[in-house]
């Protein structure tokens, strides 16, 4: 157990959890601790939670927004916080309120970035890496992987290298701010579990950090989803939706992390052209729909 802090002010926080989505995806080999090893691009994007807490005398989670699916008691919110406060026990209650706008179970990571960022809100809010127990920076990594495969990279939320289960991970250069990205949601729970019993793990002939170098105009025969084959396979909609897609105008279209979620990405340019084509060809009737800057 670490030391007990001295919190002097309690300031309000307020922070807007972004989602993710994979560029690229490939499984390399299943690890010896049963957990398979990846080889992707997570890629940060502007479609937000809203997560705010504040001192209280009792402990109180609630949500507003989209349903959120399990027993609330056990969100993952909750559990960051119950693993800082097993370390920090002098870290009051709270009230905290999350307000959903990231569908959940569409592999882009909604609630592993509202884990990480509770976690960077109580060691901002509650000075955790200055605190007499802390000699150095506390570091959230352990805490954040502990939580999810993909929650580390929020804490560093900027376009990353992704290897091992998704946790090591190294900033690289991807700008695609010329670039709207289009989210398509069909009403499909993929358990990951069954995701991964549907491909055979090889290493890719290219990492994804050397392909996405390349123009994106060459990223649609290159830059692959290994979970693809097998999903599209199973569920034939969400290989249509990729068709849809570049058949709409996206320069590049995949499904993010074991899906359900397709996205598309357009030039920036011609996005009127192809919101008007989706709306009139009637492409993505019935499913989410989002627009999303790059």
């Amino acid at each position: 157990m670490r030391g007990i802090f001295i919190c002097s002010t309690f300031t309000p926080m307020l922070r807007f959890p972004n989602c993710k989505i994979n560029l690229g995806l490939s499984v390399t080999h299943k690890r010896e601790d049963g957990y398979h090893a990846l080889d992707t691009v997570f890629y940060p994007l502007p479609l937000c939670d809203v997560l705010e807490f504040i001192e209280s005398d009792e402990m109180i989670f609630e949500s507003s927004g989209l349903d959120i699916p399990g027993d609330a008691n056990d969100n993952i919110i909750l559990r960051a916080y119950r693993l800082l406060k097993h370390d920090f026990p002098s870290i009051p209650n709270l009230h905290i309120h999350l307000h959903k706008n990231i569908p959940t179970g569409g592999g882009l990571g909604g609630g592993s970035s509202d884990a990480a960022f509770m976690l960077m809100m109580m060691d901002e809010c509650f000075n955790l890496s200055h605190s007499p127990s802390s000699a150095t920076l506390l570091p959230l990594t352990p805490y954040a992987l502990s939580l999810g495969s993909d929650c580390p990279f929020f804490l560093y939320n900027t376009p990353c290298h992704a290897l091992g289960r998704g946790e090591l991970l190294t900033p690289i250069n991807v700008d695609l701010s010329a670039y709207c990205f289009v989210l398509i949601l069909p009403s499909i729970h993929i358990p990951t579990p069954w995701a991964f019993t549907q491909l055979t793990p090889a290493p890719p002939p290219k990492s994804t950090k050397d392909i996405i170098r390349r123009p994106i105009e060459t990223w649609k025969d290159i830059l692959k989803n290994d979970f693809e084959e097998g999903i599209f396979k199973a569920y034939p909609l969400l290989k249509k939706i990729k068709e849809d897609l570049y058949h709409a105008g996206a320069v590049y279209a995949s499904m993010s992390g074991s899906g359900s979620t397709m996205f598309g990405i357009i030039d920036k340019i011609r996005l009127e052209d192809v919101k008007k084509k989706i709306d009139e060809e009637k492409l993505f009737e019935g499913l989410g729909v989002y627009y999303v800057q790059g």
